[in-house]
């Protein structure tokens, strides 16, 4: 029976963790924002084989977090999706639109 495990990280350990899942062979399957009272709740998805593991934290609004685009390339669409609509500050994607990949009527119209 396939899996959905959900492992709470802090912030501070989300390289450190997302290299475990690549170590482990797991491919990237999505990343997540849901905007909360007091900042943004982010999930970063893998699966390997039927099973999908949920690396979980939550930042305050004016909290910073590391690309994840060194270990997994294509991770610089979501969080380029991110950080246009809820206004989440991700240091060093690897390709940065700067706020640019999504035409909207307002900035951030998530935060």
């Amino acid at each position: 029976m396939p899996e959905n495990i959900i492992i709470p990280i802090s912030p501070d350990s989300l390289l450190e963790e997302v290299l475990k899942m690549k170590n482990s062979e797991c491919r990237l399957v999505q990343i997540c924002s849901v905007r909360l009272e007091e900042g943004y709740e982010l999930s970063y998805s893998f699966g390997k084989d039927y099973d999908l593991y949920n690396l979980r934290f939550t930042i305050g609004d004016d909290e910073e977090i590391p690309s994840i685009t060194n270990i997994y390339p294509t991770a610089f669409l979501y969080e380029n999706e991110i950080h246009d609509l809820f206004g989440v500050q991700i240091k060093m994607i690897s390709v940065d639109y700067q706020g640019t990949l999504y035409r909207t009527d307002k900035k951030t119209p998530f935060k």
